[in-house]
């Protein structure tokens, strides 16, 4: 079936040398960009992710550390990518947990900003677990009735997942699903938006390290000993927390990025009632 699209849709895979946001690279990135025409366009690259692959984890995809020697660096089609992505929203399989934060991270390391305000970003793994609860094979079998041949290359997955995702909508056209938070059935249809609310992501730090609370309207610590309590009250009373987080390795640039506006904002403002 054709989707209601009003602009691209671009399904997002990465194969990477590990499952660490913050320390594992891309070792292969393929994105399906689906036009509102029903064209469709496949983008597919091996990375060297200038960090060794652990064997366990080349078990997994297939992509040894031979395989990627002479191939580019992130940083050198970052650009590209970019640019492949700029009119589109977003879509993958467990894409808003971990290929967007991760893809967001590598941008940042080549001196680039991957935008996701303003974007749909569909989880098809959620609306899987929402009206099913199930992995991508098993998916692929259940919506498509075929055995998935070839599963962890990028390509294959990324393909998979767009199958996937247009039986989905053809199953669930109509059906009514609830969340937590909605007090009223909402009908599954062929509309971007409202499949990409059927997941919630963070914008403002994909890491998940910092949230926005809508009811403060202030940046809350999302971990750790302050958990639940905002940036402006922890820096006030412990500035040397600010220090430890730039300088420590294992919080992501786009957590460094929001502390770093945020500190800037609360030694600027005059009032200093709230952080925006």
């Amino acid at each position: 079936m054709k989707l209601n699209l009003l602009k691209p849709l671009a399904f997002i895979d990465l194969e990477t040398t590990g499952v660490d946001i913050i320390k594992d690279r891309i070792v292969q990135i393929a994105i399906l960009k689906v036009f509102p025409d029903g064209r469709e366009e496949l983008k597919n690259q091996i990375i060297n992710p200038t960090i060794p692959i652990p064997p366990t984890v080349s078990l997994v995809h297939g992509i040894y550390d031979d395989d990627v020697k002479d191939a580019p660096t992130f940083s050198e089609i970052a650009v590209d990518y970019l640019n492949f992505l700029d009119d589109s929203d977003l879509a993958g399989f467990n894409s808003n947990k971990f290929d967007i934060p991760l893809l967001v991270e590598e941008f940042l390391r080549a001196g680039l900003c991957l935008k996701l305000s303003g974007r749909n970003l569909v989880d098809v793994q959620s609306i899987f677990h929402t009206m099913e609860r199930r992995n991508l094979r098993a998916a692929y079998r259940f919506y498509c009735g075929q055995d998935l041949e070839g599963a962890h290359d990028a390509a294959v997955d990324i393909c998979a997942t767009y199958q996937v995702f247009k039986a989905q909508i053809q199953r669930y056209e109509n059906v009514e699903y609830s969340n937590d938070g909605s007090p009223v059935p909402v009908p599954i249809t062929n509309d971007i938006k409202v499949l990409s609310q059927l997941t919630t992501f963070n914008f403002l730090d994909p890491s998940n390290k910092l949230i926005y609370d809508e009811q403060k309207q202030a940046i809350l610590f999302n971990f750790g000993k302050y958990k639940g309590q905002s940036l402006l009250e922890v820096f006030s009373k412990d500035p040397g927390y600010y220090d430890w987080m730039m300088n420590k390795g294992d919080f992501s640039l786009s957590t460094k990025k929001v502390l770093k506006r945020a500190w800037k904002a609360i030694h600027n403002s005059d009032n200093r009632k709230h952080i925006s």
